[in-house]
């Protein structure tokens, strides 16, 4: 059984990520986060297998909460989801401890192609992430 926490300050789009990956990953159990205190509160009460970590949300910046995760759960992969394009914030987020970015306007497909990659422990890096980190 796959464990998710989804953290997102839209219960909405909380709602249409949980439903695009139980739909694709058998048997995953989700948890949801409105904010950054809910999230840490999650983290320190039952064991996830990847986090899924909007990085605009009222309060902590969500690069403070990455930080926080980095520390108190240096094995869990996190995904970082944000409507910021990925070109100004993607690899900040892979150098502060992201597994992975995602642009909130990706395909559905690719948030289950980059949930899988980061599950099996390796880095989800998109062409455009690529291209920046090459040029970097």
């Amino acid at each position: 059984m796959t464990r998710i926490l989804i953290t997102d300050d839209h219960a909405i789009l909380r709602q249409g990520l949980k439903q695009i990956l139980a739909d694709e990953i058998a048997g995953a159990k989700f948890g949801e986060a409105g904010d950054s205190a809910q999230a840490l509160a999650l983290l320190h009460n039952a064991a996830w297998d990847v986090l899924i970590l909007d990085i605009n949300m009222p309060g902590r910046s969500g690069f403070d909460v990455l930080a926080d995760v980095r520390r108190y759960f240096p094995r869990l992969p996190i995904l970082v989801l944000s409507s910021t394009p990925e070109d100004q914030l993607g690899l900040r987020a892979i150098r502060s401890g992201a597994a992975g970015f995602l642009n909130k306007q990706t395909a559905p497909e690719q948030l289950v192609d980059a949930v899988r990659t980061v599950l099996a422990g390796r880095q989800f890096i998109s062409d455009t992430l690529a291209q920046k980190i090459v040029a970097d």
